[in-house]
Protein backbone atom coordinates (compact mmCIF):
# COMPACT_ATOMS: atom_id res chain seq x y z
CA UNK A 1 0.00 0.00 0.00
CA UNK A 2 1.34 3.77 -0.51
CA UNK A 3 0.89 5.71 2.24
CA UNK A 4 0.65 9.94 1.67
CA UNK A 5 0.75 12.83 4.26
CA UNK A 6 -3.18 12.65 4.13
CA UNK A 7 -3.18 8.87 4.58
CA UNK A 8 -0.01 7.89 6.58
CA UNK A 9 0.72 4.48 8.06
CA UNK A 10 -0.13 3.74 11.66
CA UNK A 11 2.77 3.36 12.39
CA UNK A 12 3.17 6.54 11.62
CA UNK A 13 0.46 8.18 13.40
CA UNK A 14 1.04 5.82 16.50
CA UNK A 15 4.75 6.94 16.75
CA UNK A 16 3.65 10.71 16.25
CA UNK A 17 1.43 9.95 19.42
CA UNK A 18 4.43 9.10 21.62
CA UNK A 19 6.74 12.06 20.15
CA UNK A 20 4.09 14.26 21.06
CA UNK A 21 3.90 12.85 24.30
CA UNK A 22 7.76 13.12 24.70
CA UNK A 23 7.27 16.42 23.75
CA UNK A 24 4.69 17.76 26.48
CA UNK A 25 6.40 15.30 29.38
CA UNK A 26 9.52 14.58 28.42
CA UNK A 27 11.59 11.74 29.75
CA UNK A 28 11.76 10.89 33.53
CA UNK A 29 12.99 7.59 33.21
CA UNK A 30 16.11 8.87 31.17
CA UNK A 31 16.17 12.40 33.28
CA UNK A 32 15.12 14.76 30.65
CA UNK A 33 13.24 17.33 31.10
CA UNK A 34 10.58 18.91 29.19
CA UNK A 35 12.02 21.60 27.58
CA UNK A 36 15.37 19.74 26.88
CA UNK A 37 13.47 17.27 25.08
CA UNK A 38 13.89 17.06 21.13
CA UNK A 39 15.31 20.97 21.84
CA UNK A 40 16.61 20.64 18.30
CA UNK A 41 20.44 21.42 19.66
CA UNK A 42 21.81 17.89 16.93
CA UNK A 43 21.48 21.06 14.14
CA UNK A 44 24.25 22.30 16.00
CA UNK A 45 27.18 19.47 14.18
CA UNK A 46 26.25 21.00 10.48
CA UNK A 47 25.62 24.49 10.95
CA UNK A 48 29.56 25.31 9.35
CA UNK A 49 28.22 22.62 6.20
CA UNK A 50 24.89 24.21 5.62
CA UNK A 51 26.72 27.46 6.29
CA UNK A 52 28.60 26.38 2.74
CA UNK A 53 25.38 25.12 1.13
CA UNK A 54 23.91 28.80 1.62
CA UNK A 55 26.98 30.40 0.49
CA UNK A 56 26.97 27.95 -2.54
CA UNK A 57 23.40 28.05 -3.75
CA UNK A 58 22.58 32.01 -2.81
CA UNK A 59 19.72 30.38 -0.78
CA UNK A 60 17.77 33.18 1.65
CA UNK A 61 14.51 31.64 2.88
CA UNK A 62 15.43 27.85 5.05
CA UNK A 63 12.80 25.66 6.16
CA UNK A 64 13.95 23.04 9.07
CA UNK A 65 11.52 20.25 8.76
CA UNK A 66 11.36 18.36 12.07
CA UNK A 67 13.18 20.82 13.82
CA UNK A 68 12.23 19.97 17.04
CA UNK A 69 11.11 23.03 19.93
CA UNK A 70 13.62 24.81 17.52
CA UNK A 71 15.85 25.97 20.70
CA UNK A 72 18.80 26.01 18.25
CA UNK A 73 17.83 29.45 16.71
CA UNK A 74 17.76 31.10 20.04
CA UNK A 75 21.18 33.20 21.02
CA UNK A 76 24.37 31.82 21.17
CA UNK A 77 25.89 31.06 24.09
CA UNK A 78 29.50 33.00 24.20
CA UNK A 79 31.49 30.04 23.53
CA UNK A 80 29.11 28.95 20.36
CA UNK A 81 29.54 31.95 19.44
CA UNK A 82 33.15 32.65 19.46
CA UNK A 83 33.40 29.66 17.70
CA UNK A 84 30.75 31.09 15.14
CA UNK A 85 33.23 33.91 14.57
CA UNK A 86 31.12 36.22 17.04
CA UNK A 87 27.61 35.35 15.41
CA UNK A 88 24.69 36.16 17.82
CA UNK A 89 22.26 33.50 16.46
CA UNK A 90 22.58 30.40 14.08
CA UNK A 91 20.83 32.85 11.24
CA UNK A 92 23.05 35.54 12.10
CA UNK A 93 25.86 33.15 10.90
CA UNK A 94 24.41 32.11 8.03
CA UNK A 95 23.25 34.83 6.48
CA UNK A 96 19.79 34.18 5.62
CA UNK A 97 16.59 36.24 5.74
CA UNK A 98 14.33 34.01 7.44
CA UNK A 99 14.48 29.95 9.07
CA UNK A 100 10.74 28.35 9.55
CA UNK A 101 10.46 25.83 11.89
CA UNK A 102 8.17 22.54 11.33
CA UNK A 103 7.78 19.77 13.76
CA UNK A 104 4.00 17.94 13.23
CA UNK A 105 4.68 16.74 16.72
CA UNK A 106 5.05 19.80 18.91
CA UNK A 107 2.17 22.34 18.63
CA UNK A 108 4.24 25.68 18.06
CA UNK A 109 5.72 24.62 15.12
CA UNK A 110 2.46 22.06 14.01
CA UNK A 111 1.01 23.86 10.90
CA UNK A 112 2.07 22.45 7.73
CA UNK A 113 3.67 25.28 5.34
CA UNK A 114 2.15 26.50 2.49
CA UNK A 115 5.09 27.96 0.63
CA UNK A 116 8.52 26.96 -1.03
CA UNK A 117 12.01 28.16 0.56
CA UNK A 118 15.66 28.13 -1.13
CA UNK A 119 16.63 25.19 1.04
CA UNK A 120 14.76 22.57 3.19
CA UNK A 121 17.64 21.33 6.23
CA UNK A 122 16.35 18.03 8.13
CA UNK A 123 18.44 16.62 10.76
CA UNK A 124 18.19 13.75 13.31
CA UNK A 125 14.69 12.75 12.02
CA UNK A 126 14.37 10.81 9.15
CA UNK A 127 15.26 7.92 10.62
CA UNK A 128 12.36 8.09 13.47
CA UNK A 129 9.89 7.90 10.49
CA UNK A 130 8.86 4.37 9.32
CA UNK A 131 9.96 2.87 6.41
CA UNK A 132 6.92 2.44 4.28
CA UNK A 133 6.45 6.24 5.07
CA UNK A 134 9.76 7.50 4.21
CA UNK A 135 8.35 7.59 0.44
CA UNK A 136 6.16 10.41 0.89
CA UNK A 137 8.04 12.39 3.62
CA UNK A 138 10.81 13.02 1.64
CA UNK A 139 8.87 14.08 -1.45
CA UNK A 140 7.07 16.47 1.08
CA UNK A 141 10.77 17.44 2.07
CA UNK A 142 12.18 18.02 -2.05
CA UNK A 143 8.50 19.75 -2.89
CA UNK A 144 9.55 22.71 -0.42
CA UNK A 145 12.77 22.98 -1.37
CA UNK A 146 14.36 25.24 -4.65
CA UNK A 147 18.00 25.34 -4.01
CA UNK A 148 18.73 22.47 -2.03
CA UNK A 149 18.06 19.70 0.30
CA UNK A 150 20.82 18.79 3.80
CA UNK A 151 19.72 15.98 6.07
CA UNK A 152 21.39 14.24 8.40
CA UNK A 153 20.12 10.49 9.15
CA UNK A 154 21.67 8.03 11.36
CA UNK A 155 21.98 4.24 10.39
CA UNK A 156 22.16 2.84 14.13
CA UNK A 157 19.84 2.29 16.55
CA UNK A 158 19.41 5.40 19.40
CA UNK A 159 20.30 5.71 23.01
CA UNK A 160 17.01 6.76 23.39
CA UNK A 161 13.58 4.72 23.40
CA UNK A 162 9.70 6.22 23.38
CA UNK A 163 7.28 5.43 25.96
CA UNK A 164 6.42 2.23 24.56
CA UNK A 165 9.98 0.53 25.46
CA UNK A 166 10.97 0.60 21.28
CA UNK A 167 13.99 2.39 20.15
CA UNK A 168 13.50 5.81 18.41
CA UNK A 169 15.09 4.49 15.12
CA UNK A 170 12.52 2.63 13.74
CA UNK A 171 14.41 3.31 10.48
CA UNK A 172 17.96 1.59 10.18
CA UNK A 173 19.11 1.54 6.31
CA UNK A 174 21.82 1.31 4.02
CA UNK A 175 23.42 3.83 1.95
CA UNK A 176 22.27 2.59 -1.35
CA UNK A 177 18.44 2.16 0.00
CA UNK A 178 18.51 5.65 0.95
CA UNK A 179 19.99 7.00 -2.13
CA UNK A 180 17.43 4.96 -4.45
CA UNK A 181 15.11 6.87 -1.92
CA UNK A 182 16.51 10.34 -2.95
CA UNK A 183 16.86 9.86 -6.37
CA UNK A 184 13.01 9.12 -6.67
CA UNK A 185 12.15 11.88 -4.50
CA UNK A 186 14.42 14.11 -6.84
CA UNK A 187 12.77 12.76 -9.97
CA UNK A 188 9.54 13.71 -8.93
CA UNK A 189 10.48 17.07 -7.27
CA UNK A 190 13.71 17.84 -8.69
CA UNK A 191 15.91 20.48 -6.42
CA UNK A 192 18.87 22.38 -7.24
CA UNK A 193 21.14 19.80 -5.00
CA UNK A 194 20.55 17.25 -2.06
CA UNK A 195 22.98 16.17 0.27
CA UNK A 196 22.78 13.97 3.03
CA UNK A 197 25.14 12.85 5.46
CA UNK A 198 24.47 9.22 6.19
CA UNK A 199 26.15 8.29 9.90
CA UNK A 200 26.98 4.79 10.81
CA UNK A 201 28.80 3.44 14.07
CA UNK A 202 31.61 0.68 13.56
CA UNK A 203 34.19 -0.39 16.28
CA UNK A 204 32.69 2.23 18.47
CA UNK A 205 33.74 5.11 16.23
CA UNK A 206 31.33 7.44 13.84
CA UNK A 207 31.96 7.66 9.73
CA UNK A 208 30.02 9.73 7.57
CA UNK A 209 29.21 8.37 4.59
CA UNK A 210 28.05 11.37 2.09
CA UNK A 211 25.17 11.16 -0.28
CA UNK A 212 24.50 13.84 -2.96
CA UNK A 213 22.57 14.44 -6.00
CA UNK A 214 21.83 17.16 -8.87
CA UNK A 215 18.35 17.31 -10.82
CA UNK A 216 17.43 14.47 -12.83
Amino acid sequence: MTYTRHSPSPRYLYLAEQYRTMHAEGDANAGIPTEEMFSGHSLMNWVVRIRELVAQTGAQTLLDYGSGKGQQYDMLDAKTAQSLGGAESVLDYWGVDEVRCYDPNYAPYSALPEERFDGVICTDVLEHCPEEDIGWILGEIFGYASRFVFAVVASYPAAKLLPDGSNAHCTIQTADWWQAQLEAAQRAHPVGRYEVALLTREGGKMKVQTLTGNPA
